[in-house]
């Protein structure tokens, strides 16, 4: 067994979710959000350098040599995959471990809302699931994956850095590729996944312009595509994409965007008022005959007047979710007002804490 996996059984162990490891520190690992030392001792450079190479391909170790900077999939048998992150800083190498869940969770077992099996259910068009860092985006996309895998018959393509969950075909066709082994780039493997027949193609990251333009393309071909993006609520995703044009360019992306944008799923992460775990919370902006017109026109501010006029219909609002949870007392004040979009609608709530 290497060294290292003494550190991931022992993060697994105690429900954690991430492992870090950097030079000058012991290893940390993340639970319910919150960073704890692990009892061993600080971490040297030649500790480090020993811990990361005995579990890393040759030919990766070369490349983060080269690079200084390395995404793989590391797996312990018959416990868990993991997303690792290699890295170097001025203390010098580094690395963190994301645990991958070995079952694929179903939409149910996340207490999902129920409309994103609707989604599931659209023929074309670009999602978006988004949120930061660590909120469970791969989670939710997997779920969705999985369902449409159960009950549909379709050829879906996968494409990630690296590949994170792998799907068993089941009524549909599943194909994954990974950047860096089966192509050279996300917008590479798109345009080879273009080519392939595909009625569906999850895009692990929509990282770069030329990522985001044949996404968009895609989509207008009649494709469903699901795509993460790291930000936190439907009216920033719609400024992300824009944003990431040149202005020039912008007025042509904002009219292929209004065209093909069926839906964006938001989510975040709250810890739960007894310290015990972290709950989900959802925004969801479904396309309506008033989206097109409210992208083309730049009018984005109205984006949260479209989902509070189509909540019948399963669209909501972050805010009125950490609302009712905070109804419900399952967050605190503080998480709530932390993790909202219009933070003065919450200061009541601090107050009367």
């Amino acid at each position: 067994m290497a060294v290292i996996d003494e550190f991931l059984i022992t993060m697994l162990d105690s429900k954690g979710s991430d492992l870090h490891l950097h030079v000058g520190m012991p290893p940390k690992i993340r639970v319910h959000g919150e960073l704890e030392p692990l009892a061993y001792e600080d971490i040297t450079q030649e500790i480090m350098e020993q811990l990361l190479e005995e579990i890393c391909p040759a030919w990766r170790w070369k490349q983060f040599q080269e690079r200084h900077d390395l995404d793989f999939a590391y797996e312990i048998e018959g416990r868990a995959r993991f997303r690792s992150n290699y890295l170097c800083d001025h203390n010098g190498m580094g690395a963190v471990f994301r645990q991958i869940p070995s079952k694929i969770l179903t939409m149910q077992d996340l207490n999902l809302p129920p409309i994103l099996k609707k989604i599931c259910e659209y023929k074309n068009g670009l999602v978006c699931v988004t949120g930061p860092t660590g909120s469970g985006k791969s989670t939710t996309m997997a779920a969705m994956i999985d369902y449409i895998n159960e009950y549909t018959s379709k050829h879906i393509i996968t494409i990630e850095d690296p590949i994170e969950f792998v799907h068993k075909s089941k009524k549909s066709v599943i194909v994954h590729r990974e950047v860096g082994i089966h192509s050279d780039s996300f917008a590479a493997a798109l345009m080879g996944a273009m080519h392939a027949d595909p009625d569906i193609v999850l895009l692990g990251e929509m990282r770069d312009v030329e990522t985001i333009r044949l996404a968009l393309t895609c989509a207008a071909m009649g494709i469903l595509v699901f795509g993460t993006l790291h930000t936190n609520n439907a009216p920033k995703t719609i400024d992300r994409i824009l944003d990431a044009f040149p202005a020039d360019e912008q007025p042509q992306i904002r009219t292929m965007l209004a065209q093909c944008l069926r839906g964006v799923v938001s989510q975040l992460l709250c810890r739960k008022t007894d310290g015990h775990g972290r709950i989900a919370v959802h925004e969801v902006l479904l396309y309506v005959d008033a989206l097109p017109n409210t992208i083309r026109e730049g009018q984005i501010a109205n984006i949260r007047n479209i989902i509070e006029s189509n909540v019948g219909m399963g669209m909501c609002s972050m805010d009125s979710i950490l609302k009712k949870l905070l109804a419900e007392g399952t967050i605190t004040p503080m998480e709530a007002y932390m993790k909202a979009s219009e933070k003065k609608e919450f200061v009541g709530f601090l107050d009367n804490k």
